[in-house]
């Protein structure tokens, strides 16, 4: 569900949002998050980087993702160790660097994706086969807790790049593998979707439930120790 959906945006440029019905004495919503800076990213090919075969024994702890908004980091879990294993292999490979948060979800799922350099949705590590999901949560209301950090993915075995950050409470078939949790970051996370998202139709954009961040989110560097 969450990685083969490609999303059309514009991207770089000032947006006149069609606003959603309000009255005229509503403010006006916002269009950015205090604090974040200007991202300057594009979606591009993604970089190549070896795929790990095995699960490295002394598995990495924290993965920290520096965006033009501040810092996110994340508890990396042991119980997914070739997804911690694979994901911190692209995180120091630099594969993350320089890409966008390309999918912001703020109704009846909560998530923040990212993870895919091209920003269309669709992009994976050139030349991976998907690997197994590990760490799946039982089926069940909120399963996917705020906070967690699970795979995106369309199926079984077809892991690659994609990941998406839960900012609140969300109910997802356990079909996602859960390979760490946000320590920090998470509020920022929530201020970034209290801004919501677009898509575009016509040439005009407009606030919609699942779209592209408004506030642009950069991930300008990752790394994992």
């Amino acid at each position: 569900m969450f990685k083969k959906v490609a999303i059309t945006a514009i991207i770089g440029i000032s947006l006149a949002l069609v606003p959603p019905a309000h009255s005229a004495t509503e403010p006006a919503k916002p269009t950015s998050v205090p604090g974040c800076k200007k991202s300057v990213a594009k979606g591009h090919t993604p970089a190549r980087v070896t795929q790990p075969l095995k699960t490295n024994k002394a598995t990495q702890k924290k993965l920290t993702l520096t965006t033009n908004c501040g810092i996110i980091e994340i508890t990396l879990n042991p119980k997914a160790p070739q997804t911690v294993t694979n994901m911190s292999a692209l995180a120091n490979a630099k594969y993350f660097n320089a890409s966008l948060c390309h999918r912001l979800t703020t109704e009846g799922l909560y998530v923040l994706q990212c993870g895919d350099p091209t920003a269309t949705g669709s992009g994976s590590p050139t030349g991976w086969t998907g690997y197994a999901d590990e760490n799946l949560p039982k089926a069940g209301t909120n399963n996917y807790p705020a906070g967690t950090v699970a795979m995106a993915n369309s199926g079984p075995g077809t892991n690659g790049s994609q990941f998406f950050l839960v900012y609140a409470n969300t109910t997802l078939g356990p079909n996602y593998t859960i390979w760490g949790r946000i320590t920090k970051g998470l509020d920022l996370v929530k201020k970034i979707a209290e801004v919501g998202a677009y898509k575009v139709q016509n040439n005009q954009a407009y606030y919609a439930g699942d779209g592209f961040p408004i506030q642009l989110v950069e991930i300008i560097k990752a790394s994992a120790k």
